[in-house]
């Protein structure tokens, strides 16, 4: 079977409540080699390119929905001024699966409790959204795109 490298960022949500050992505790137990990590900080111009695939698809035709979305990943809604997220990078066999297992469902409510979103997340009543604590890739096209986004070359461990 083939290595797969897959992305996981750690959101301004899960940076904020410090849950980002937390959260690399529970990837760690998927046995997946981590061959890069570092903390970003989130311009509006990378939020952008990240979530470009979902501009004007699915819920996200609402472009007002997908200005949150762009604004929830650069951390506007967290009291975070340096905007940061923490990159990682995860190879192995399945490795998208296998962090898409640890991870769980996209709401909270819905994810298993022994997941990252089952545990951690939860949904903010004041504001209507779910805080997710994470983002994992969601197959392996997907991944590729998503690393060379958030890595330069050299800054991943072959």
């Amino acid at each position: 079977m083939a290595i797969e490298r897959t992305l996981v960022l750690i959101k301004p949500d899960g940076m904020q409540r410090h849950l980002a050992g937390l959260s690399i505790d529970r990837l760690e137990n998927t046995h997946l080699e981590l061959v890069g990590a570092k903390i970003a900080t989130v311009t509006d111009k990378l939020a952008r390119e990240h979530y470009a695939l979902l501009e004007g698809k699915g819920p996200f035709v609402d472009k007002k929905l997908f200005e949150h979305l762009i604004n929830f990943i650069k951390g506007e809604y967290h009291g975070d001024p340096k905007h940061r997220v923490l990159a990682l990078v995860y190879q192995g066999e399945n490795a998208v699966q296998g962090i898409r297992t640890a991870v769980g469902v996209t709401n909270p409510e819905d994810a298993s409790p022994d997941t990252i979103r089952g545990a951690f997340g939860r949904i903010c009543r004041k504001h209507g959204y779910f805080e997710n604590v994470v983002h994992a890739s969601g197959n392996l096209e997907e991944a590729a795109r998503e690393i060379n986004i958030w890595f330069k070359p050299g800054e991943i461990i072959d």
